[in-house]
């Protein structure tokens, strides 16, 4: 039987008004990602960036009150200008808490990107929902195109 992931799936979707090598190359940038990363008032201290597919990026993302969120994001695909998949661990080889993924498709100039995050748990899930994981995704999608200047 096939596990069914629907419950547990959180998609985050924003148009970006540029293309889409202008998207990817701020995203698989290992020194641009880390300036635009994350929702409003965050920001990144990086340990170690390997954006490549087997690479990984071990971060701290430090919130407006000065917490820190320890994150690791390891690569299993990457296929340019069109989709990254990762794993989201809690701090560096912590406890995995999502499959994710980021996907980019242009038409006519602007780009669509996807992110896409298969919880650990249902409770992953709702726990990410509860404290605002959308609002904050669409937030750091927003960061990314101020960034490149397509706001």
């Amino acid at each position: 039987m096939m596990d069914d992931a629907s419950d547990r799936t959180m998609l985050i979707e924003r148009v970006i008004r540029a293309p889409v090598h202008m998207v990817w190359g701020a995203w698989m940038n290992a020194e641009t990602l880390p300036k635009w990363w994350g929702p409003d008032g965050f920001s990144c201290r990086t340990s170690r960036i390997d954006l490549r597919e087997g690479g990984e990026w071990v971060f701290d993302m430090i919130g407006p009150d000065g917490t820190v969120y320890p994150n690791h994001h390891r690569y299993t695909l990457v296929r340019p200008e069109a989709r990254i998949e990762y794993t989201l661990h809690w701090g560096e080889n912590g406890p995995k808490h999502a499959d994710a993924w980021a996907s980019f498709a242009e038409d006519g100039g602007v780009t669509k990107v996807t992110l896409g995050m298969i919880f650990s748990s249902r409770k992953e899930y709702e726990d990410a929902r509860g404290f605002g994981a959308v609002e904050l995704g669409l937030q750091t999608l927003g960061k990314l195109a101020r960034f490149i200047g397509a706001d």
